[in-house]
């Protein structure tokens, strides 16, 4: 449940700020990642590397990182713990939009396809995650198309809401996170479209070292892709997560 810094609860078991859970929640998946990468340069570096056309590569892709033990078992960890509060987070945003554009049916209807974005989204995530390249390629790449699809339609969503929003509220914390969630969808798009050609160009062309720089934008999509997240911390500055049992007279 979430609550204003004042809001009053019987027996509050958790309280834990949202900025905590913010940061929690995105330090996860971010900790898990750069693990994965120095386990497979450090360990595994001839096979993370390896390409089809058998050129030079100094950098594995995030689907090479993840594949191999133990670096699955990290991800697979980070990435599961992280998910429930991703979930909460979804439901949040949507109860946040609800409130905010109660008599305004079309941002109504944008909340909803936000939610049903970032929960794609997630449940993308987690399937990429446990379903390894090596193991299932083609439900790997499918789960891949999800996330990489349904992110950047939740990034374009959110940055219409909160358009509106500014256009209404001049809460500095919330133009703030306007202007950086515009930001990073732009950055993310660009690196997405980026890692693209260079990943067509390697297919195609099988040069030494344009697998590398697909590599280096995949890591920059997902790491703009955890810092939009990260603006949660300015819209949920206030609020709190609490745990809490009912009061006694409200037990049926």
């Amino acid at each position: 449940m979430l609550s204003g810094p004042h809001g009053a609860l019987d027996r509050p078991l958790l309280r834990l700020p949202f900025t905590s859970l913010a940061v929690l929640t995105v330090l996860l998946p971010l900790t898990g990642l750069l693990a994965c990468l120095f386990l497979s340069l450090v360990y595994h570096y001839e096979d993370a590397t390896y390409t089809h056309c058998h050129v030079s590569n100094y950098l594995p892709s995030i689907s090479a990182a993840i594949s191999r033990v133990p670096e699955r078992y990290v991800w697979r960890c980070c990435v599961g713990l992280h998910s429930a509060p991703r979930y909460l987070v979804s439901a949040a945003y949507f109860a946040f939009y609800r409130a905010r554009f109660a008599l305004r049916p079309p941002e109504l209807l944008l909340s909803a396809l936000a939610l049903f974005c970032s929960l794609a989204e997630n449940t993308g995530l987690m399937l990429l995650t446990y379903v390894a390249s090596t193991e299932s390629y083609s439900v790997h790449q499918n789960a891949f198309i999800v996330f990489i699809v349904c992110s950047l339609l939740h990034m374009l969503v959110t940055c219409r809401l909160w358009q509106v929003i500014r256009r209404h509220y001049v809460n500095p914390e919330e133009i703030a996170s306007f202007r950086w969630k515009l930001r990073l969808f732009l950055f993310n798009v660009s690196c997405c479209l980026i890692a693209g050609y260079f990943f067509r160009r390697h297919n195609e062309y099988c040069e030494p070292g344009v697998y590398t720089l697909f590599a280096l934008f995949e890591y920059l999509v997902v790491f703009s892709n955890m810092a939009f997240h990260m603006t949660a911390f300015w819209d949920f500055g206030s609020k709190e997560v609490i745990v809490a049992t009912p009061p006694e007279d409200k037990r049926y």
